[in-house]
């Protein structure tokens, strides 16, 4: 590890507000050191160290009552990191949908914490405020959405589908916004595929209206919402005295990376008079590509949209977004007025119409990268996933075993040879190895190899050595 120079004697300045030349000192040995150590993972093992519980152990002795030297701790911290996470950036992390993150994201990073500025309202941050805006406007007609289509930056997906559920709730029924859920006839309920991520079943709960509110639809028999099953439900729920408030399609299932029938979704919807929402908080980001954004018929017709920037579109972590054709549904949900503020204006101010109230500066990560590379840039990064997935498959399928899902997007899914250990079995061997990372699931009620290219970086190389660690693992290497 590298030796932070000496500090330059300051004692008259606080510690938490060091001076201007260790501030600089500090920080360009951080630049080299972060530098070094990324060099060294991309070389190492893509999971934590073995001896993790050792590497844990010295946290008990911070109770925080004797300072310690940052020049002390900045090395003991990159260390830690090095050996003590699951390594998203390294090029044979073939897991969740976690990227390596793009370097101008990281920068974003670095001036956002800099400045700090605070984007409840666009009074004290108008900069940071029409920097997010532009960036939602260009997502948001990229996605085909109508022209007064607006929203804004979350936290990640699980904000952006519990925005859109509080805004199907309110346009269902206006007096929600004060009485909640007693103020529907019956039990608000609304639809999902088997295969969407569970995390409705908290934005349920969170919302008040019940994790019995949320309706778990049958799939087709690849992994897909069946339409028919849909109807048939919502129709069922109706003649119980339910009151249907949403369907929310996925765009990009986490399991298998499967879309639900975007179109036939949008009819029912349209039909049942509900509000539609498409969670594509992965696949979303093949709208840049105009070779692959075909895959997506039918999202120009949804009422809200998640698309997670922090996902495909590589930022860093906790850079969601949330798109609606209905941008005044928003104030009706979110607006309050304090007198301490210093403005309240729905078109303007974040704090009346979205779930946060103090907001990062995140959209800067989104807006240098799409500025940085445009959008044939980042589309070379969707399609070169999307290439590397078609690579893994048939490198696996030629060594016998079985393609599981027909994603048209970078997830790939694959049952081990007759004769194999299980799924589950071989993941665990994978990743204790250290050469890759890839996960077990369920899928059409299989148990499969789970693998995702998440990073674009990776080579055929790394591609062929994933491939070597799953046969090694069913004694075919």
């Amino acid at each position: 590890m590298l030796t932070i120079p000496p500090a330059i004697p300051d004692p008259n300045v606080p510690l938490l507000f060091p001076s201007e030349g260790n501030r600089e000192r500090i920080d360009n040995w951080l630049t080299v050191a972060l530098k070094h150590a990324h060099a060294r993972v991309r070389l190492g093992a893509v999971t934590s160290a073995a001896d993790i519980e050792a590497r844990l152990a010295p946290l008990a002795s911070f109770d925080f009552d004797e300072k310690r030297q940052l020049e002390t701790l900045l090395p003991w911290v990159i260390d830690q990191m090095e050996h003590g996470i699951v390594h998203v950036d390294h090029p044979r992390y073939f897991g969740l949908f976690n990227p390596a993150p793009t370097f101008p994201a990281q920068c974003a990073d670095r001036i956002a914490a800099s400045f700090n500025p605070q984007l409840a309202t666009a009074v004290t941050s108008p900069f940071p405020v029409a920097v997010e805006a532009c960036v939602i406007r260009a997502i948001a007609n990229r996605a085909g959405l109508p022209a007064a289509a607006s929203g804004h930056f979350t936290s990640g997906g699980s904000e952006a589908n519990y925005t859109a559920l509080i805004c199907a709730l309110t346009r269902a029924n206006e007096a929600f916004a004060l009485r909640g859920a007693r103020s529907f006839s019956g039990q608000p309920v609304f639809y999902v595929s088997q295969d969407a991520h569970l995390a409705w079943l908290k934005i349920a709960h969170q919302a008040g209206i019940g994790r019995a509110a949320v309706r778990l639809v049958a799939t087709d028999g690849s992994g897909r919402m069946n339409p028919i099953a849909l109807d048939d439900e919502i129709s069922r729920d109706i003649a119980c005295g339910l009151v249907p408030v949403m369907i929310a399609a996925t765009a990009g299932t986490t399991n298998a990376g499967m879309i639900d029938p975007l179109s036939d979704c949008a009819e029912i919807a349209r039909r049942h008079l509900l509000w539609y929402h498409v969670d594509a908080a992965w696949g979303g980001a093949v709208i840049v590509s105009d070779q692959l954004r075909g895959v997506l018929a039918g999202l120009e017709a949804a009422d809200s949209v998640t698309i997670d920037a922090h996902k495909w579109f590589a930022t860093t972590m906790g850079c969601g977004m949330f798109l609606t054709a209905h941008p005044a549904i928003l104030s009706s949900a979110f607006q309050v007025v304090m007198t301490c503020m210093p403005s309240n204006l729905p078109d303007q101010d974040p704090y009346v119409t979205t779930a946060q109230w103090s907001r990062r500066f995140n959209g800067l990560r989104l807006f240098l990268a799409l500025a940085t590379a445009g959008w044939r840039g980042y589309a070379k990064h969707v399609e070169r996933s999307v290439e590397l997935a078609g690579l893994i498959r048939d490198r696996l399928t030629s060594s016998g075993w079985t393609h599981a899902n027909c994603s048209s997007l970078a997830v790939i899914c694959v049952a081990p040879p007759k004769g194999a250990p299980d799924a589950r079995s071989i993941a665990r061997t994978v990743v204790e190895s250290g050469a890759a990372w890839i996960s077990a699931t369920d899928f059409e009620g299989n148990s499969v190899i789970r693998a995702c290219a998440v990073n674009s970086a990776a080579t055929d190389e790394d591609v062929d050595i994933l491939a070597g660690s799953l046969n090694k693992a069913i004694g075919r290497a």
